[in-house]
């Protein structure tokens, strides 16, 4: 038998059952007796039998009533709870956070699954970019690398960098004999946002003759990892980020001395946008997960 009954019918035939009265059925479902009465009638047209036993001024459910009644509540509860929730979710808050590439590989994404479990009904997108003299797209937050703290916006210092030498365990076996004269020996790679982060090392370190033997320039932190950990060279790597390709091997420190500099990676805010309660607990989240890490 093909069911055509209506939710409004079957609440209509519950509502009833349970008072005992079309009238007070009508009155709780903003209809009038007539039409109660009628979704009823069209209701048990379609069972084949009475649901109520119909007296001069009075109504009881019969038998089969009684038996259908006892079958569909717990249904139409169910029902009406899942309506309830559906209707009672919100649609999830968009967020958007850019920062640099090596920054979200090393260290944002890693922990993002934390964030998420505690905050799954925010959706998050992550937008990276290669260089600080990248043009970002306009986001919520950002992460930026910068010599000095951002004055235009909110913003929170997060740690300062400094840059460690280092190759591949290959490559370190047959430079660590030769001391700075390694220098001569392999090709040093470094950021092209930073063409003479090698000669800043030197100059620090205290080599009066630097002439290396050739340097690659790269267009981002991640390439020039990677392209160090490939064997191509010995790179200036950013620490504390670059922390897993130490842990794991990957890299080896060439040398002890690193090129200290003013580099600091810092979260800023819109000022607009300070009072978005979404966004605070992204900010918090950040500064707890990332602040003067170590």
């Amino acid at each position: 038998m093909a069911i055509h009954s209506s939710l409004r019918g079957l609440r209509c035939f519950c509502v009833a059952a349970d008072c005992l009265s079309f009238k007070e059925t009508a009155r709780q479902l903003y209809l009038t007796p007539s039409a109660v009465s009628h979704q009823i009638k069209q209701l048990e047209t379609e069972l084949g039998f009475e649901l109520f036993i119909r007296q001069t001024r009075a109504i009881e459910l019969s038998n089969q009533g009684k038996a259908f009644y006892q079958a569909l509540l717990p249904i139409m509860r169910d029902l009406e709870q899942t309506l309830r929730h559906f209707a009672s979710q919100k649609p999830p808050t968009e967020l958007s956070i850019s920062m640099p590439e090596f920054f979200a590989s090393e260290f944002f994404v890693p922990k993002l699954v934390g964030w998420s479990e505690q905050h799954p009904d925010i959706n998050l997108t992550v937008e990276t970019i290669k260089s600080r003299q990248d043009s970002p797209k306009y986001t919520d937050l950002q992460i930026l690398l910068a010599s000095a703290k951002p004055v235009d916006h909110v913003s929170y210092e997060l740690f300062p960098i400094s840059y460690i030498p280092a190759c591949n365990p290959s490559l370190y076996q047959q430079l660590l004999p030769l001391g700075f004269d390694a220098l001569q020996k392999a090709p040093l790679l470094v950021h092209q946002a930073r063409p003479w982060a090698w000669h800043h090392w030197a100059d620090q370190v205290g080599i009066e003759q630097f002439s290396p033997k050739q340097v690659i320039q790269l267009d981002s932190m991640f390439s020039v990892a990677r392209a160090s950990q490939q064997g191509l060279g010995i790179a200036l790597i950013p620490w504390p980020i670059s922390h897993s390709w130490f842990a794991s091997g990957s890299l080896k420190r060439l040398f002890s001395e690193e090129l200290q500099s003013r580099d600091k990676y810092y979260l800023v805010q819109h000022e607009s946008e300070t009072n978005k309660p979404e966004i605070q607990q992204l900010v918090e989240w950040i500064l707890s997960s990332f602040r003067l890490h170590s």
